[in-house]
């Protein structure tokens, strides 16, 4: 569906498909067996390639960070905390994991903006709240439960006056067998950024310090 997804501008790219020099293989009903030195080896045919660019998806905003196997208070795990979804406060912290910050994570707008500002952002951001706490005398700091539930609750009132989550994408972790679909970016940078700088501006309003 247009406008669910990044379209393609590439001129050519489906013409592509049928040059003669490639061969669009389905390994579902093809599927890959091995490598070997030579190239891709599937189930009934072997493939010579000079090379092999490795593009199998992935579990986009949460996924990484669950494979760390990061561990909060009472060793509540990252993977059983979003069981039911990606939740947090700002996309950069999660109640009951004090002093964890997720830099550009879900409920920021990360890859719907351009990532190495929205990274910028964030570092900047942290440091200044980390120089914050020193003023202070502040050592820990976490999300609040209500600050949380209420910025999931922002995060898909948003996305549900748009037509993203009418797709079945990644934004919403359809691509993962099991993962709970919501959808995890934030869509709008300026009023975010203006969100976040009013948080900090309000003695970090919404985050629990001591």
């Amino acid at each position: 569906m247009m406008g669910c997804k990044r379209p393609v501008l590439e001129n050519g790219y489906f013409q592509a498909f049928n040059r003669k020099n490639v061969d669009l293989v389905d390994i579902s009903a093809n599927p890959i067996q091995s490598l070997s030195t030579n190239g891709i080896c599937l189930f009934d045919q072997d493939y010579d390639l000079d090379l092999i660019v490795m593009a199998t998806g992935f579990d986009a905003m949460t996924g990484a960070l669950m494979k760390i196997d990061i561990s909060g208070r009472g060793e509540l795990s990252l993977k059983e905390k979003w069981s039911t979804g990606s939740h947090n406060y700002l996309g950069l912290s999660i109640n009951g994991f004090p002093n964890l910050f997720t830099i550009t994570g879900p409920g920021s707008p990360s890859v719907l903006t351009n990532m190495m500002v929205a990274i910028e952002h964030h570092v900047e951001w942290i440091s200044d709240c980390l120089q914050y706490m020193g003023v202070k005398g502040y050592t820990r700091i976490e999300a609040s439960v209500q600050a949380e539930v209420e910025w999931v609750q922002h995060v898909n009132q948003v996305a549900n006056d748009t037509i993203y989550t009418s797709c079945n994408s990644w934004y919403l972790g359809t691509n993962i067998l099991g993962k709970p679909r919501s959808f995890m970016p934030l869509i709008g940078f300026p009023p975010y950024a203006e969100k976040y700088q009013q948080v900090a501006t309000d003695d970090y309003h919404g985050f629990m310090l001591s």
